[in-house]
């Protein structure tokens, strides 16, 4: 450890006695100096080794763990040598200099679409309401769509217990299974107009029975284009997909995002909205109830929508493709 010096050198005056009177003057001005130096105890290079440190993979340095905590952290350094001393809330406030959590964790996919920035482009151009460069006219929209499947009916063993003082909402552990369902959606992404239903399964007529219940209304019958946003699912993929929805409306547009990047189609979002407020806890007697619950929530939902602020454009995209490349450089 680096220690702060603190300056001895005090102007010594002597007592009537012949005691030097500047010893405690010395000894409260070392002690105020130590406290307001305590963050600098640690040389810079420290701070900056724990924070790379607290970057790597524990498995790297041998450590027997798949996350780091700041108190793992604490003892690596301790025992490692690099430290003497070192409490955990220590390293804590380091890391929170940068908003460095690892013992946080996300799930992803590695872009793999050879073509990948390609279609992620076109995406985000239309959520820009740009296609081949050219702005959207105002008579042309874009829908995301995708279907939710297997969300389960579960009906508990025992009743749900609200919530009440001091305690939180209650539900039984224990269930039995009433089926399944898919839930088929798709979402005006500048109007925020939200479309949706219920089918037994998720297939090629189910969607093709959401295309129709939107394609079939106002605005987007008379409309110029309607372009879809859709992933790879099976019942919507590929060229021989587009030409069945064209044939089926002569103003539909399918434009497919790269494999497995359903983080770029915004009906996930509204997804994500409903596993939280409705499909969680998953708590209904049938199917139907179900079905009910999902229907009653996206009209309720739909009351109060607004377009999302999506702010992840082309040059957001640019930016993490060369990331990602330099990383792949770097392994």
């Amino acid at each position: 450890m680096m220690k702060l010096q603190i300056d001895w050198a005090l102007a010594v005056k002597s007592s009537a006695c012949g005691e030097n009177d500047s010893i405690n003057t010395a000894w409260v001005v070392s002690k105020s100096a130590s406290a307001r130096g305590a963050p600098g105890l640690f040389p810079p290079e420290l701070i900056v080794q724990v924070k790379a440190l607290a970057c790597e993979i524990p498995a790297i340095y041998n450590v027997p763990i798949s996350r780091w905590s700041t108190a793992d952290l604490a003892r690596y350094v301790r025992q490692s040598g690099i430290v003497a001393t070192i409490s955990d809330s220590t390293i804590w406030r380091w890391l929170n200099e940068d908003a460095i959590k690892p013992w946080h964790y996300r799930s992803w996919i590695f872009p793999r679409d050879p073509q990948f920035a390609v279609k992620a482009g076109r995406v985000l151009d239309l959520y820009e309401r740009v296609w081949n460069h050219s702005a959207l006219k105002d008579d042309e929209y874009v829908i995301s769509a995708d279907e939710k499947t297997s969300i389960q009916a579960r009906y508990r063993r025992h009743a749900t217990y609200p919530a009440i003082s001091g305690s939180s909402m209650k539900v039984e552990h224990e269930y039995k299974r009433c089926g399944a369902l898919a839930y088929i959606a798709g979402l005006d992404v500048h109007r925020g107009e939200l479309f949706g239903r219920c089918e037994e399964k998720s297939g090629i007529a189910s969607f093709d029975r959401l295309v129709d219940q939107v394609m079939h209304q106002q605005p987007y019958s008379q409309a110029r284009r309607v372009f879809w946003i859709v992933d790879n699912g099976s019942s919507h993929r590929g060229e021989k997909a587009a030409n069945r929805l064209k044939g089926r409306h002569k103003n539909l547009v399918l434009v497919h995002g790269p494999v497995h990047a359903s983080w770029l189609n915004q009906i996930e979002i509204y997804f994500s909205i409903l596993q939280r407020k409705v499909v969680t806890p998953n708590d209904f007697p049938s199917l139907k109830a179900l079905e009910k619950r999902i229907m009653d929530f996206q009209q309720y939902y739909q009351q109060i929508a607004k377009p999302f602020e999506w702010k992840f454009t082309r040059k957001d995209l640019n930016a993490l493709l060369k990331k990602l490349a330099l990383k792949t450089l770097a392994n």
